[in-house]
């Protein structure tokens, strides 16, 4: 059943007559909620996602990490992502798709973020990449990279991705003693500071991405960590979230040459040839750099990830040994 007040504000943004909820797509993580299809009657789409997030603390997680710290990063975020599709979302061009806003609505605890259902052009959802579909969503994000060059991220998190050494006290007093953790602190200071800065999607994994039908453009969803940093941050944990060890150290320099390719097409109007191909030095320096910061997070987070392979260790040792 769907909350009277905010039915009422459904049916009169969509015009609808009626609404029902026809499908529970998936529960928010940490029980924050869920996403649902909506169907609509004599509106001018006949489907529409919703967003509904309750912000009361709640006591169980998937991995126990229930604290206070916790919470409240779940609370920033999901009021950055309505920032985001409130003031952001609509400068998104078609080669960084995301669903339309159409909406949203607060109540108490409650909150409501009402979005264009991208089943409709981008209904596969996919685990593992083949190279081809690993460069579409390069793709997708070296546009999103150059959308947002040099903009300071106002209303979102001001250091984006949910792994960021500020935001995850908890997990690092859970990594064992060892170099990483004492260089921890310098590898993020790396980070923030590049010369070139852009927004990244903070969560930008292979699950995060619709495909179309024929495989050939994605659109991105799930914008609760978009903030400030070095487009690096979402290309390491693209890459490490849809191919295994071995793929990533096969392909990393044809993915990263294709992804510096399309960032230089998408940043002509931004960027002189020059400042291009500092942003480049610069960014190809910080790809190892986030591979160590994510990896951090995981050795504290669950060590036995299968992210923490021997390529990932070996770039992270190759980081350790430069600083």
């Amino acid at each position: 059943m769907l909350q009277s007040d905010f039915k009422e504000f459904l049916l009169k943004i969509t015009n609808a007559k009626q609404a029902h909820e026809i499908e529970v797509i998936q529960s928010l993580w940490s029980g924050y909620g869920k996403i649902t299809r909506i169907q609509l009657v004599g509106a001018a789409v006949e489907t529409v996602v919703v967003k509904h997030i309750s912000l009361n603390k709640v006591e169980a997680h998937p991995r126990g990490w229930n604290t206070d710290i916790s919470h409240s990063r779940k609370v920033k975020s999901y009021q950055v992502e309505t920032n985001w599709y409130e003031n952001y979302n609509q400068r998104c061009t078609s080669d960084c798709r995301t669903p339309q806003f159409l909406g949203s609505f607060s109540l108490d605890q409650d909150q409501w973020i009402v979005l264009e259902d991208l089943d409709t052009q981008y209904p596969v959802r996919k685990q593992h990449l083949t190279i081809p579909e690993v460069k579409v969503c390069l793709k997708w994000l070296a546009n999103f990279h150059a959308t947002f060059l040099n903009e300071k991220p106002e209303g979102l998190w001001e250091i984006g991705t949910y792994w960021h050494l500020a935001t995850r006290p908890d997990e690092f007093a859970s990594m064992k003693a060892s170099d990483l953790k004492d260089k921890a602190k310098t590898i993020d200071e790396i980070l923030n500071n590049c010369q070139y800065q852009t927004f990244v999607h903070g969560d930008a994994k292979v699950a995060n991405f619709c495909f179309s039908n024929d495989g050939n453009s994605v659109a991105a969803v799930d914008f609760q960590y978009v903030g400030g940093g070095c487009g690096m941050k979402d290309v390491a944990y693209f890459l490490g979230s849809c191919l295994s060890g071995e793929e990533c150290e096969k392909h990393e320099s044809e993915a990263l040459n294709f992804y510096f390719m399309e960032l230089k097409i998408a940043s002509t109007e931004k960027l002189s040839p020059s400042e291009f191909q500092q942003l480049e030095q610069e960014w190809r320096e910080m790809y190892p750099i986030a591979v160590a910061d994510f990896i951090r997070f995981l050795k504290g987070w669950m060590p036995s990830h299968e992210k923490v392979n021997g390529y990932s260790e070996g770039l992270v040792e190759k980081v350790l040994l430069s600083l």
